[in-house]
């Protein structure tokens, strides 16, 4: 390579990274670029990002602070970097990726190629059966408080490619602008809202868990979804001996396990007939806990089962409250009604129907309710009393049964005369 560019970063590559940036849609950053505006001068965009990469004088913008409420009162920090910048960021994951994805541990489900949220349900659920205690664990502030030169040190063990070195650096550094456009400074973490943030969170746990895990508990097993960590036991003992030396190793690589929300979970079902609290515990929005569910045979038993947890059944119901069907939209259609519903509907079903698919689908009904309501705001004959309405749309689900994404799942109104 020439001095003028000395990194050997294709061109092509970077349009390929704004092709990946594309599909992932997303906000603009602290410039106001949306990725529609970046696309307005899209060849002298991108070969901007691959001159200053390919010279080493590329460095990140600030990342723009979003605070999302939390269900306790506080808020979750996002760093959303610029269209340019995710880019950018996108070429360093697209090439350090495949250098570290081979050695991930199999239990690492999340960001990850091949892998989901719901492989990692799976697989806590069968464990649940065989073992009887879990340990919940829940790391405080994971993304704030990654360690940069630890993350560094395991970055530059993997490649030599300085170029990566070099902007991984910028990148965990880049400072963050606040609402009132001041500058804050970043010591430790990784921004939630990076493309390149989850996969260098994957790695530094790869050798801060998992690999550790895999050395010194090798016969315990776990799943892990980024920093959301489940630990299978086969006794209290053991749980509580497992829960300290995992608390002592992520302090040596100065992470911390939250007191209060860390805990040893008893599997209570038919079999274990123990009285132990808690004997529940929430994993990637879904609670594993003593359920009703029917054998192979028909026969009722109680399982330790998950199901759509009650943090994520309560979010559902203001995401259609968020519609405000009774109020804004009278004026629409139940065609219109069907196509600002069906792809929220299709995706929880997708995702919470998985497991327990009777509790997911208990709670379209309040949608089905909700449907009813509208319909007696909408039209006069139903004024006076909505459950005509309700009937009304039961009928109306005969006759058009996969009109609504509920009904085709075969959640409908009872009809009537």
């Amino acid at each position: 390579m020439s001095e003028a560019k000395p990194y050997r970063i294709s061109k092509e590559l970077v349009a390929e990274a704004f092709k990946a940036v594309k599909a992932n849609r997303g906000a603009g950053g602290v410039d106001g670029q949306s990725i529609k505006g970046f696309e307005e001068n899209l060849d002298d965009n991108l070969y901007k990002i691959w001159n200053r990469m390919s010279s080493g004088c590329y460095f990140p913008p600030p990342v723009m602070l979003v605070e999302i409420p939390k269900e306790d009162g506080k808020v979750r920090a996002l760093g959303i970097p610029t269209v340019a910048d995710r880019v950018a960021q996108m070429v360093g994951k697209m090439t350090f990726e495949p250098l570290v994805e081979p050695i991930f541990h199999p239990d690492s489900y999340g960001y990850r190629p091949g892998k989901s949220a719901l492989d990692a349900v799976g697989k806590a659920r069968e464990r649940c059966m065989r073992l009887d205690w879990v340990i919940d664990l829940d790391i405080k502030g994971f993304f704030d408080n990654l360690d940069h030169d630890l993350v560094l040190k395991s970055v530059k063990f993997h490649t030599d490619l300085k170029w990566i070195h070099l902007y991984v650096e910028r990148w965990l550094k880049a400072p963050m602008q606040l609402a009132d456009g001041t500058l804050k400074e970043r010591n430790t973490g990784s921004p939630q809202g990076g493309v390149i943030s989850p996969l260098l969170a994957n790695l530094f746990m790869h050798y801060a868990f998992d690999e550790w895990m895999s050395r010194e508990f090798h016969h315990v097993p776990f799943e892990r979804y980024a920093d959301d960590v489940v630990i299978h036991c086969v006794s209290l003992a053991q749980a509580k001996f497992v829960l300290e030396a995992v608390r002592k190793r992520l302090r040596e690589c100065k992470l911390e396990l939250h007191p209060d929300k860390t805990k040893i979970v008893y599997c209570k079902d038919d079999r274990r007939r123990g009285e132990f609290e808690p004997h529940s515990f929430d994993f990637l929005s879904y609670t594993f806990c003593p359920r009703s569910a029917k054998g192979r045979n028909g026969n009722l038993f109680m399982g330790f089962l998950p199901a759509i947890s009650t943090k994520a059944a309560k979010e559902i119901r203001e995401v259609i409250r968020s519609w405000e069907l009774t109020t804004k939209r009278t004026t629409s259609t139940l065609q219109d009604l069907a196509e600002l519903i069906n792809p929220s509907v299709r995706g929880w079903v997708n995702y919470y129907g998985r497991f327990y698919r009777s509790k997911m689908m208990h709670l379209l009904e309040y949608l089905n309710l909700t449907l009813a309501r509208w319909a007696k705001r909408k039209y006069k004959r139903f004024h006076r009393e909505w459950k005509k309405a309700y009937r009304w749309l039961g009928r109306l689900a005969k006759k058009s049964p996969k009109l609504f994404a509920q009904w085709d799942y075969g959640v409908k109104p009872a009809a009537g005369q």
